[in-house]
């Protein structure tokens, strides 16, 4: 557990909650006690038990023996917590280079305006003349966000006897899980059963990769990956108008494909040089063209898991989708947005609701009344909607 390696040098007087969790614990830094030295001493003093116990340094019945006290279960969440968000800060989902992230203020409709208009070509106007008029139009582009989640018991005996590793899991589990969740729903924004989304990716949004060159040089409708059908999808994107009739620059784009077209990705996008027939402008087929490869200059790859998950049933090993890279400042395609305060996984553990004969509450390690069980539940928090079809192309491969 590399993230323990900081808190071992540290001395317990020493100890804040900025160092010992960067910031990131959920529960520290929303804890009563995140001032109290005697807390942050014993915090500091349990997750050095919890590092020598998962690493086997030191006996895992120090750690049983630990979590009969009153106050460890608290410090052990703090723990567990951290972990959590260590964990799933750890992975990038590839989905941050295409999609905007955003955060929202509440679970009511998320209203995203964009306007239009103003910016065609100006025209001369002559002496005495009115300077015409043009307006603006808006495009409204609305999601909520929702809960997602899930929860988990550890049954008590298991906890006991099998060296706490269920525990240990967790945490990296959730993580991951939450995660995953993300990159798929952003998937599903753009990809459907049948590949492209047919409502996104239309003849009228001019986003299919389906067009014949005017020469006659690509002739495929949703072509397949290949160097000549990454050049057909960049000249789609070069044609796109916005709705004064100006062409729209973009120029870095994000190429996005399943697993099993990353081999032919990665030898289109690092070959140092392109050998092709035509000359990609109309030229004719029996021409040969010797090139740099420029492509890697301008193209960057994502690979996206959840492409063949969501697109099971038809192509889902075929299509292929390029995004204006965020970093263009351009309008998204796509947008996911976070609650504000909640933009990270939380973790959360149910309070035992068994009371010890004699009096006080049952320590929560013990578990629930009827069943022994010690339930962790994790939170996570967000939503996301399709916007501007004008930055994105796509095809499904199938050559049909």
């Amino acid at each position: 557990m590399e993230f323990l390696q900081l808190i071992e040098s540290m001395e317990a007087e020493k100890a804040s909650v900025t160092k010992l969790f960067g910031g990131e614990g959920i529960g520290v830094r929303r804890s009563p006690r995140r001032s109290d030295p005697r807390y942050l001493g014993t915090l500091l003093e349990a997750t050095r038990l919890v590092q020598a116990v998962f690493s086997g340094r030191k006996p895992t019945y120090l750690l049983k023996e630990a979590l009969g006290t009153a106050d460890f279960p608290n410090l052990f969440g703090d723990i567990i917590d951290r972990q959590l968000l260590g964990i799933y800060s750890e992975y990038l989902p590839v989905y941050q280079s295409y999609a905007r992230v955003a955060t929202v203020s509440d679970f009511r409709t998320v209203k995203r305006f964009a306007m239009d208009g103003s910016e065609a070509v100006l025209g001369a106007v002559g002496q005495g003349e009115e300077y015409p008029e043009s307006k603006l139009t808006d495009t409204v582009y609305s999601y909520l966000v929702g809960k997602y989640g899930r929860k988990t018991a550890i049954n008590w005996e298991a906890m006991i006897d099998d060296d706490l590793d269920g525990l240990k899991d967790l945490p990296r589990r959730y993580g991951r899980a939450a995660r995953r969740s993300e990159q798929k729903f952003v998937t599903q924004l753009y990809c459907d059963a049948n590949g492209p989304i047919a409502t996104f990716y239309t003849v009228g949004n001019k986003n299919k990769v389906n067009a014949t060159n005017a020469g006659g040089n690509f002739t495929a409708i949703n072509p397949p990956l290949s160097v000549a059908g990454l050049q057909e999808a960049l000249a789609v994107f070069a044609n796109q108008l916005d709705l004064d009739g100006e062409p729209i620059v973009i120029d870095a784009v994000v190429l996005v494909v399943p697993p099993g077209l990353e081999i032919t990705a990665q030898n289109i996008l690092k070959a140092t040089e392109l050998w092709i027939t035509g000359d990609g402008a109309g030229g004719t087929a029996n021409t040969q063209v010797h090139t740099a490869n420029w492509m890697r200059d301008r193209v960057t790859l994502a690979v996206d898991p959840y492409i063949p998950v969501v697109a099971s049933t038809a192509n889902g090993n075929t299509s292929w989708f390029l995004f204006a890279s965020v970093s263009t400042g351009l309008r998204p395609a796509l947008e996911i947005g976070f609650l504000r305060g909640h933009e990270k996984p939380e973790l959360f553990m149910k309070d035992s609701n068994a009371i010890r004969v004699g009096g006080g509450a049952a320590d929560p390690m013990d578990g629930d009344f009827d069943l022994d069980s010690i339930v962790y539940k994790i939170r996570h928090v967000f939503g996301g909607a399709r916007m501007d079809p004008k930055v994105t192309v796509a095809s499904n491969g199938s050559g049909a």
